[in-house]
């Protein structure tokens, strides 16, 4: 299995957000080819501003594992992780990052930050971006006016 088969499993995971109204994006940790944990946005559903898709899919591979250290995972995102969630991503030592679309707004990974390969950390995380991007893309992109919309009224 490649990287494109890995995102493709997120992106379902990003429709599946899309069922509860929530932000869609996916996450899916993989560890020796193999999923481990998946999870998708729930800040809405559950009110809690923390239940971003990588914390969701983090928090569940720990309890797979019965460790808090990710080492030897790769975290698959449709959407570049934001602050808090590539502090998660250093703190749980998750190996590499791939994901789908830039995040100008929000993104801490290569657009507003650069906080998985800063060298001042005790940790960095190797990145991939661009897989199914358009993909990605165009699930935030249909949200987000979908959204206008409806405030527009």
């Amino acid at each position: 299995m490649d990287d494109t088969f890995f995102m493709e499993q997120a992106l379902k995971m990003a429709r599946k957000a899309l069922r509860y109204n929530e932000v869609p994006v996916g996450a899916v940790i993989v560890r020796g080819n193999e999923i481990i944990a998946q999870g998708h946005n729930l800040t809405r559903t559950l009110n809690d501003p923390t239940a971003h898709a990588e914390l969701v899919a983090i928090r569940r591979a720990a309890e797979v594992l019965k460790d808090w250290r990710l080492t030897g995972c790769a975290l698959y995102c449709t959407v570049e992780p934001c602050i808090q969630c590539a502090g998660a991503l250093i703190l749980s030592r998750i190996e590499r990052l791939i994901f789908g679309c830039r995040d100008p707004k929000m993104g801490a990974v290569v657009s507003l930050y650069t906080v998985c390969s800063d060298e001042r950390l005790n940790h960095q995380v190797e990145i991939s971006e661009g897989i199914l991007k358009e993909e990605a893309a165009y699930l935030m992109h249909s949200f987000f006016q979908n959204l206008r919309m409806e405030f527009r009224g």
